[in-house]
């Protein structure tokens, strides 16, 4: 069930007919929810099976040769590269490791899910999937120089934490008449995007603290007292995402957020790590085009 939504609390919101039909099919459980690629549905299951090996799930993985390509293609990446070049699937699942590979796989196939047949719409989609293949890039770089991370599950958490923003714009591409404006579509996802994103992400059986990255991808003062974790990875990676797009008055100071303090563990200060980022440029461009 979806985290409680109060109903219009505006005289706008009571007057848009997209948001009030999101509301009414979400607290229904009735929305049309996005699912889970289907390669990555059938490697979850490969991998779970209590005889599964590198070479059996390699068979699974070889029907999509594209991601077949792009696996072996990040095996060799910095982030995971080792002292030989990998050059088959079952050498990539064998050095990235079956959880990981899963996580991988799921990003790869993730795109097809941001999809949409009207042009404004479709141009909506291809906006959010740049955003959300950029921050997660960004999010497995800083996974991969942080201590404690896994660039895979960060790359998948950047990737998923607008995903409650495809079921909003899919409805509006079937149902155009009741788009009265563009300021309807902007708070409707305002409203409704992450209490969707929980029940995708609960639908798809993801990890529990997923749920922290839907929630918290822009709450930049959140503080919990605790470790840094994925949100705190995504919440950065997306503040960083943001820098020369939008005017950096409107922006937290991000040394100033507990987040970035948390994974800079002190020793970083913004400017270096917008630095550190800027040495990476090729890295995240090499992430964003595999994503692609």
């Amino acid at each position: 069930m979806p985290n409680a939504v109060s109903p219009p609390k505006t005289a706008n919101l009571a007057k848009n007919r997209l948001y009030l039909d999101c509301y009414k099919y979400m607290q229904s459980d009735k929305l049309a929810l996005p699912t889970i690629p289907d390669v990555s549905f059938k490697i979850r299951r490969a991998i779970n099976d209590k005889r599964a090996n590198s070479s059996k799930i390699a068979k699974v993985v070889q029907i999509d040769p594209s991601i077949t390509a792009r696996l072996i293609k990040i095996s060799n990446s910095p982030l995971y590269r080792g002292r030989r070049k990998i050059e088959s699937c079952p050498e990539a699942l064998t050095r990235l490791g079956l959880k990981v590979s899963q996580n991988i796989i799921t990003a790869f196939a993730m795109k097809g899910v941001f999809t949409a047949k009207s042009p404004i719409i479709r141009r909506q989609m291809q906006d959010l999937w740049t955003h959300s293949s950029y921050v997660a890039a960004i999010s497995a770089v800083f996974a991969h120089k942080t201590p404690g991370f896994d660039p895979d599950r960060a790359m998948l958490a950047g990737l998923v934490h607008d995903i409650g923003v495809v079921p909003i714009l899919a409805y509006a591409d079937k149902n155009a008449d009741i788009l009265d404006s563009p300021k309807d579509l902007a708070e409707t996802i305002k409203e409704l995007k992450n209490d969707i994103g929980l029940q995708i992400i609960r639908r798809w059986d993801f990890p529990d603290d997923f749920e922290d990255v839907i929630t918290n991808s822009e709450n930049w003062y959140r503080d919990t007292g605790r470790e840094a974790d994925y949100a705190d990875i995504v919440m950065i990676s997306q503040l960083h995402s943001y820098i020369g797009k939008i005017d950096v008055k409107k922006m937290p100071k991000m040394d100033e957020l507990p987040a970035y303090k948390k994974l800079a563990a002190g020793n970083l200060d913004a400017d270096q790590s917008i630095n550190i980022l800027d040495q990476a440029k090729d890295e995240i461009e090499h992430i964003r085009q595999m994503l692609n």
